[in-house]
């Protein structure tokens, strides 16, 4: 399927004011989603909060069809939270560890569930360890497997890790572990959006996004995926009546989907826009998506190497994802930054938390991070990379 750019980019209004190419940070909403959202807004404002609630409920549920369709699973089994942090940390919270149980994580887990895996570990007596990776950076399955007994509780996978375009094999990890009744966590935040996803051919147990990154969808969004056969295991840690609803027959029980994870109070405005920003990425098709951005990460990789003083930090085999990270010779990363700021161009720029385990390994107190979406010109990558050689000369 072939774009049409133009009106992509005029449904952008960003595309007219900056080369964003912080896309993997969050990625500028097109105008259906900013539409979706201001016009529930402009309900509640004229009939009264709930009373816009009921008059958009039938909407706002079609987009739990939406995110199911996009994830490849069952209604029942997603659930949207304001978070991508909310959203792992209601389904961890689920956990039950015991002293002596085993978390297994890569080197490139994401700093914000690592943390949590820490104090969960230190608050059980349980262990956190590290499965081994080869020389590009990429989980070593043989060695995952030599690691499994009895005592492993959880094996989390960051798929594609926050400071490059690494690719970690998902789905090889869900056959590995089928069966073996360990949990299987994945993040999939650089993931979802970029290329198609499917939980059944991956074999999550627990999948989460974020809708403000390659969705394009509002800040303040997030999926959640709870593989059906999973959901017993991970109760949330907190509950409320819509969770948790009253029945007469028996006092309080839990829901039966994976919504039990949710609470009674979100806003049904930025569930509009998220509905609308996943139906636009299934209307342009994930596969079309995956081979627009790549092709556009791979004229930035390609151009970035060329350039004397700019060192490629990306790891990766032959497949990687849409992010591309680099460091300049003699610049801290924030002000790279800031520099193709004034430029023109969006970039980000992750400090060592962001992937604790990677960058102290590799020496690196930050990268900075360039991610094209498909709405980006070939023309802007060559404006991006002229920028970084002007930097990288100045600097």
């Amino acid at each position: 399927m072939s774009f049409d750019l133009a009106a992509l980019r005029a449904e952008t209004p960003a595309c007219g004011r900056v080369i964003h190419l912080n896309n993997a940070g969050a990625s500028p909403s097109p105008q259906r989603v900013l539409d979706a959202i201001t016009g529930q807004l402009a309900r509640e404002s004229a009939m009264g909060p709930m009373e816009a609630a009921d008059a958009t409920r039938e909407s706002a549920e079609r987009a739990y069809t939406s995110a199911a369709r996009l994830l490849g699973c069952g209604i029942d089994e997603v659930a949207i939270l304001g978070s991508q942090s909310a959203a792992f940390q209601t389904a961890f919270g689920g956990v039950r560890l015991s002293a002596g149980d085993r978390i297994i994580v890569t080197p490139s887990e994401w700093g914000g569930n690592y943390v949590n895996f820490e104090r969960a570990a230190a608050a059980t007596g349980a262990t956190l360890e590290v499965a081994p990776v080869d020389a590009d950076g990429v989980l070593d399955m043989a060695a995952l497997a030599a690691m499994l007994d009895g005592r492993v509780k959880l094996v989390a996978l960051s798929w594609v890790p926050a400071n490059g375009g690494l690719m970690h094999p998902a789905a090889e990890v869900g056959r590995l572990l089928a069966g073996s009744g360990i949990l299987y966590f994945l993040d999939a935040a650089q993931a979802v959006g970029n290329r198609p996803v499917d939980v059944g051919a991956i074999g999550c147990d627990v999948l989460t996004t974020s809708g403000r990154k390659w969705l394009r969808g509002p800040r303040g969004t997030a999926l959640l995926h709870v593989r059906r056969s999973a959901l017993d295991r991970l109760a949330p840690p907190l509950v409320d009546v819509f969770s948790a609803p009253w029945s007469a027959k028996g006092g309080y029980g839990m829901r039966g989907d994976a919504r039990r994870h949710e609470c009674s109070e979100r806003s049904l405005a930025l569930q509009l826009g998220l509905g609308t920003a996943i139906d636009l990425a299934l209307e342009l098709g994930l596969d079309a998506i995956r081979e627009r951005t790549s092709a556009l990460a791979g004229r930035l990789r390609a151009g970035l190497a060329a350039i004397p003083g700019v060192t490629l930090r990306d790891l990766g085999g032959a497949e990687r994802a849409p992010l591309v990270s680099f460091t300049v010779a003699g610049l801290g990363v924030a002000e790279v930054r800031q520099r193709l700021a004034a430029a023109g161009i969006a970039a980000g720029a992750n400090g060592i938390g962001y992937t604790p385990l990677d960058m102290a390994a590799r020496g690196l107190d930050g990268i900075v991070r360039l991610a094209p979406h498909y709405f980006n010109l070939d023309e802007e990558i060559d404006a991006a990379l002229a920028a970084v050689a002007d930097i990288a000369r100045s600097g």
